[in-house]
């Protein structure tokens, strides 16, 4: 991926951007271009590209059009010679070509090489490559079974019931570890989340630990696929790239292993990270990027199938609603099966329990939905999310796209709510702008859009939203609730960015306000890493390949700011302990979920409900919840009745000792009141 095209789909990754090009129609149908691909036969078997057994070693490569292929078979992961070179038979009936050895070739390295209308093309170990040498050129031969760590045999994830139960920390392996102030052995790589009893220059816990501590039950994790931005032979360039350039996406990233030549070490290690994760009770979410490819007609794609796995414009060139250059074809069969069995093999081979679709809305509801339900069959508990966007026009009809406006034609999938995020902070692509949190008048329906997750409430109206005119999800269980993630700017430097002239101190009331909305809300809970302790990147919106001193979390901050770190961990606990604050259906929220009549033209940023009747079989009967987003103070009735705070003034207390109410409550500028009966 060249840096053009890796700034644009950086800038919009979370962005929610494409509102515009949502509602165009005159791209409804596959391109001219396309439609010769629609007759191409296809193959779904487990044998692709690779398979070996006690009669050897076998290739498989679907090349339906291809006019020659063959196997390279090498001794080296880099340079040298194929030891041998063999030409492949073609069986046409279901467009594969097929070749075989006798032996188990562990340790050895393969490619294939395409005839296509009379031209050879490149060498690619091809598009199902699950291990790989450094740099990810040859795909390499191992005995996976070697690779699994001790007790991997009943290794599993948190059990989940319900998605709305789960609380996602966003999160990026060298960010995490690479400072000096981390205590980390292993730092940038998966090792650094296996490690326990790190500590930061003052004593504080980090990695694994400060996970625990914190409470989250699943880390998402930025790609950690193989993608061909950072140099796995020069390592110690220290480049740097969030990872949304992929290419052999079946195989996990050299950079963070120990040892990027040797294949099985990425894999073994990878494994012992997520065990380590599995082990303290946490579950491990993939970011996945299936929607484009880091290259064009230099992709493992096109060098295998020229022109099938992407979409294209009747003209031939490519489209590109990622914009990154491409777009991937899900609704080819083909491309729609890659998707559906490269997640399930994620999800056998490494146990990883939920997936993080980037730009999702490239791809159709009916892949999505197979996609869920293939998933569901391996591990009840597995949770699938994505960006219900794209970042450009696409071919494949809106009606068919799987945005966020059409979730509820999906099962078992949630995206993002970008009316909460925009509404709470202000909207990401003006910095200097503020949002509810920060004292802007005029979000106070859209933060309600973003509390009752989306769907249809009759006290919520959805034509005042900002971004959304409709009740969208028809579930909570349907959206994630966040402010902000890896893209754009942290939470603290929009903070600093919006609010100039307050301090460091009045902008961290503000951030405990717009989390206190989000964990507080119906849907799933998303936060970015190191905002728990005020972390920043500097001003840097769009750090993909930013050095470590912009990227790197500071773990000094966590002693520094250890009151921020205090009420983050207290917000999860006061979620985890009640819920009432996890409804699992529309109906639930309709009928627990109360607001107050306010007029915000009157008084504006201040959100008052209760969460009425015992919600979802909670033990406090009735939960006051107060936002005041204002610069003064305001004075909210109360019910009859004693009113025992549970969050007052930036802190928590679980136990509802923060004070007790009667009649009146008044709340202070920019804080969360939560009180109950």
């Amino acid at each position: 991926m060249n840096k053009t095209m890796t700034i644009l789909s950086a800038t919009l990754l979370m962005a929610g951007a494409v509102t515009s090009c949502q509602k165009t129609t005159s791209a409804s149908m596959r391109s001219a271009y396309d439609r010769q691909f629609e007759d191409y036969p296809t193959y779904n078997g487990d044998d692709l590209e690779l398979s070996v057994d006690s009669t050897g070693t076998h290739f498989r490569l679907w090349s339906p059009k291809a006019e020659e292929v063959t196997l390279n078979l090498y001794d080296t992961e880099l340079n040298g010679e194929p030891y041998k070179t063999i030409a492949m038979t073609f069986q046409p009936e279901n467009g594969t070509w097929s070749a075989g050895e006798p032996e188990k070739l562990y340790g050895k390295y393969y490619t294939f090489k395409v005839k296509h209308n009379g031209k050879w093309l490149d060498e690619t170990p091809g598009v199902w490559a699950k291990a790989v040498g450094a740099n990810g050129k040859r795909a390499a031969i191992i005995d996976f079974a070697k690779t699994d760590p001790e007790g991997w045999d009943t290794d599993k994830g948190p059990k989940v019931d319900n998605f709305t139960d789960v609380i996602v920390y966003e999160m990026h392996h060298r960010d995490f570890s690479i400072s000096p102030t981390s205590g980390i052995a292993n730092k940038g790589k998966f090792l650094a989340l296996t490690e326990h009893g790190t500590t930061s220059p003052d004593g504080e816990k980090t990695g694994i630990d400060h996970l625990k501590e914190l409470g989250v039950t699943h880390v998402h994790i930025l790609p950690s696929y193989d993608y061909n931005s950072v140099d796995e032979t020069n390592l110690q360039q220290n480049t740097y790239n969030w990872g949304y350039d992929p290419q052999n996406y079946n195989t996990p990233e050299g950079s963070y292993s120990t040892n990027p030549s040797d294949p099985a070490t990425r894999v073994r290690e990878m494994k012992e990270m997520v065990k380590a994760l599995h082990d303290a009770g946490i579950g491990v979410i993939m970011d996945v990027v299936y929607n484009h490819t880091a290259e064009n007609d230099g992709s493992n794609f096109e060098l295998t199938v020229p022109g099938y796995y992407h979409r294209h414009r009747d003209d031939g060139s490519y489209s590109d609603a990622s914009g990154c250059g491409n777009e991937t074809a899900s609704d080819l069969q083909q491309m729609r099966d890659y998707i559906i069995n490269s997640v399930k093999y994620w999800a056998e081979e490494y146990h990883i329990d939920g997936f993080r679709f980037d730009l999702m809305a490239i791809h159709d509801t009916e892949t999505m939905n197979q996609v869920a339900a293939e998933l569901k069959k391996i591990n009840p508990s597995i949770f699938v999310y994505g960006e219900g966007w794209t970042a450009g026009d696409s071919p494949l009809p809106v009606e068919q796209r799987a945005l966020k406006e059409n979730v509820a034609q999906m099962t078992d999938i949630a995206v993002f709510s970008d009316d909460i995020r925009d509404a709470v902070k202000g909207h990401y692509s003006n910095a200097e702008e503020r949002g509810f949190a920060t004292g802007k008048p005029g979000n106070e329906e859209t933060v309600k859009i973003g509390i009752v997750a989306a769907t249809a409430h009759p006290q919520v109206d959805f034509s005042k939203g900002n971004n959304s005119k409709f009740p969208y999800a028809s579930s909570p269980e349907m959206i994630v609730n966040y402010v902000s993630c890896h893209d754009d700017l942290t939470l603290t430097d929009k903070l600093r960015k919006s609010m100039p002239d307050a301090t460091d101190e009045e902008r961290m009331a503000a951030a405990k306000l717009a989390q206190t909305i989000v964990f507080t809300s119906q849907g799933t809970p998303f936060m970015f890493a190191g905002e728990e302790i005020f972390r920043d990147k500097k001003g840097v919106h769009n750090s993909y390949n930013s050095p470590d001193s912009i990227n790197a979390i500071d773990w000094s901050l966590k002693a520094r700011n250890r009151d921020q770190m205090d009420y983050y961990k207290g917000l999860i606990a006061l979620r985890k302990a009640h819920p009432a604050f996890r409804m699992t259906t529309a109906e639930q929220i309709a009928k627990h979920l109360e607001f107050d009549d306010i007029d915000s033209e009157k008084t504006p940023n201040l959100i008052s409900y209760t969460l009425k009747d015992n919600a979802n079989g909670d033990s406090w009967k009735d939960i006051k919840v107060i936002f005041n987003g204002g610069d003064e103070a305001q004075v909210v009735d109360l019910p009859k009745g004693t009113w025992n705070a549970a969050v007052k003034d930036g802190k928590i207390d679980t136990e509802a000792g923060l004070g007790a109410f009667e009649k009146k409550a008044t709340v202070a500028p920019r804080t969360a009141l939560i009180l109950v009966r």
